[in-house]
């Protein structure tokens, strides 16, 4: 990282009226959650998946919830409970500090479902999961638009064939199976309500801001939710940027600034020059 880059991000942080932590999966890899960027990654984690060649796409489906609960709820049981067990790491908390000396705030828009946010003591009213969250459970079927927190239920997991051991959280309304509130592949059965009040919310917060600036950490082209949201906030709301990724960090525009480098080390460089 350039020391030129680092202050010129030290200087969009102090200009700013609002800031927006933009959080793909690479926010996540400095707690110690794997990166799931590609199969091999993906199978190392979870080797049951890779002795049967079963692809992230295959596993994060509705279809595999119908097919083989036990299979599906040993992978997100897995999840659920890491995510329960891993403490965020200090970036959040630095980030939520620069966020509170602006005059509007912090806010997040992120595609990770592991409810670290919140976690890390940022405003749950201001938090945007656009691809849903883990801690939070529906209907498989789904029987109606209801939504809970998953906090009542405790996955057993058998790790190593990644196969649940315990029932099955099942939905309180009908008794069918309940699955995370999560946007999956193929996915026609996810009830995106809570996801839309959350957008709602962030919108009317942008609406109030006259120099927002997006934080975006650890968000690939892969899947590009997170890109998209932070080009918006620029076309749209006058937004600055500060792009936080080890292999893609090219920005757009000299006004923004991109740093080659982990969540922790960009964030924390960044904190010694304020």
């Amino acid at each position: 990282m350039d020391i030129a880059d680092l202050e010129h991000a030290a200087a969009l942080i102090q200009q700013a009226d609002l800031l927006i932590v933009a959080a793909g999966a690479g926010m996540g890899v400095d707690s110690g959650l794997p990166d799931f960027r590609g199969n091999d990654g993906f199978w190392q984690a979870y080797p049951a998946l890779g002795r049967a060649r079963m692809a992230f796409a295959s596993i994060a489906s509705p279809a595999t919830f119908h097919e083989d609960p036990a299979l599906a709820w040993g992978f997100y049981g897995h999840r659920l409970n890491l995510y329960r067990d891993t403490q965020p790491h200090s970036g959040f908390g630095l980030l939520k500090r620069w966020g509170e000396r602006m005059q509007h705030g912090a806010a997040v828009f992120t595609s990770n479902v592991d409810g670290h946010f919140q976690k890390a003591g940022f405003d749950p009213q201001r938090i945007l999961e656009c691809h849903g969250s883990i801690q939070h459970l529906q209907c498989l079927t789904p029987c109606g638009g209801r939504i809970w927190p998953a906090d009542g239920y405790t996955p057993q997991v058998d790790t190593v064939n990644c196969q649940l051991l315990n029932l099955a959280p099942t939905c309180p309304h009908c008794g069918a199976l309940a699955r995370p509130n999560i946007l999956m592949f193929g996915d026609g059965g996810w009830i995106e309500s809570r996801a839309s009040a959350q957008e709602a919310r962030l919108h009317a917060l942008l609406h109030k801001a006259s120099k927002p600036l997006v934080i975006e950490v650890g968000a690939g082209v892969a899947i590009p939710s997170v890109r998209h949201f932070g080009q918006s906030v620029i076309r749209h709301h006058n937004g600055r940027m500060i792009r936080i990724n080890p292999r893609e960090p090219e920005v757009a525009s000299p006004q923004d600034v991109g740093l080659a480098a982990n969540a922790l080390t960009a964030l924390s460089a960044i904190d010694a020059l304020l």
